[in-house]
């Protein structure tokens, strides 16, 4: 800074008031400094002026998979509310592993981010608590926190669930599988939650072999759908818990013999083309409305920690509508 001052002919408080953008500088005088700063290669020493502030501007994002298509609406959206605040956004995946989670986050307050914002893969939370009362601002998303009180925004897994169920129900099914994530996972319990209450709602008998939770590898996917579209009373409609097991389910459908009526969790590309039955959450909305949430906290506010739930959306495009098997033949239809 001394030598962008002596270059530009002025004193270090007027460099100090430009490159913070601070007012009181004439259009002159900037001028010349900022001549000097690229004419010298100046860049502002960060770490100092944390050392002065007590505040890095910058905030960490712990996601479960930076692969996963929901979650890149959801990393902008935290990264142009960070950006409106002068902050920059870290982020890193979990891979839906606790402790990489664990090892993720606390690797994020080791270099002194302001905030964290995760999705938590872990259902034990108590390792931030030392964090949290140092001043770290922590608001968790898609999931709750486990075992600590902590601000979470979340979209409705359980009604978007029950009202997809019911849509199939609506339209005269009565046997609807569920294809949902590993138990341990919140909206997976959840949704498959709404998909019981929709079936309890209709007064419809679940059988056992119509609900398959676990991994969401393809493998798995297929066998399962495979196991509830055969025997001696398959289901004529199945419920996709989330967007990767939409995906598997969709490609084997397509070449299956008979009509299946679909419903799928999460919107994916190419769903309004294919003609996908979906129920939408906005994961943008997600991001964004927990980046404000952690700003507000890094403002000052101090209230009790907050649960948020964001609506979703049923969008019928067909695959919801087809009606099961003995109708579509009573009707003179051919198998689709």
């Amino acid at each position: 800074m001394k030598d962008v001052a002596a270059r530009a002919g002025v004193g270090l408080k007027t460099v100090s008031r430009v490159v913070n953008g601070e007012a009181g500088v004439t259009a002159d005088t900037e001028r010349r400094v900022q001549e000097a700063i690229e004419a010298l290669g100046f860049r502002r020493n960060d770490s100092a002026r944390v050392l002065r502030k007590g505040r890095t501007a910058s905030v960490g994002l712990v996601l479960e998979d930076l692969a996963d298509p929901f979650y890149g609406p959801l990393s902008r959206a935290v990264e142009e509310v960070a950006r409106a605040h002068g902050a920059l956004l870290i982020n890193g995946s979990s891979a839906e592993d606790p402790d990489r989670e664990q090892e993720l986050a606390l690797a994020l307050c080791a270099r002194r981010v302001d905030g964290l914002i995760v999705i938590p893969a872990g259902a034990d939370h108590r390792y931030l608590e030392p964090e949290m009362r140092a001043g770290i601002a922590t608001v968790f998303v898609d999931r709750p926190a486990g075992r600590i009180d902590a601000d979470v925004v979340l979209s409705d897994s359980f009604g978007g669930a029950r009202a997809g169920v019911a849509h199939l129900i609506a339209h005269g099914h009565r046997r609807i599988g569920f294809i949902g994530d590993q138990p341990r996972i919140h909206t997976a319990v959840e949704r498959l939650r709404g998909y019981r209450a929709a079936m309890e709602d209709a007064e419809l008998a679940v059988d056992d072999a119509w609900v398959s939770l676990g991994s969401t590898e393809p493998r798995r996917v297929r066998e399962a759908l495979a196991a509830m579209l055969s025997g001696p009373n398959p289901v004529t409609a199945v419920f996709a818990g989330n967007n990767r097991v939409t995906v598997t389910a969709v490609r084997e459908l397509a070449g299956r013999e008979g009509p299946v009526a679909f419903v799928g969790f999460d919107d994916i590309e190419l769903a309004d083309l294919l003609g996908i039955t979906v129920i939408a959450q906005d994961a943008a909305a997600l991001g964004r409305t927990a980046a404000e949430r952690l700003f507000r906290r890094l403002d000052g506010v101090d209230d009790a920690p907050a649960r948020t739930v964001l609506d979703t959306v049923l969008i019928p495009r067909g695959s919801g509508e087809i009606p099961p098997a003995q109708e579509v033949s009573a009707q003179g239809r051919r198998p689709r």
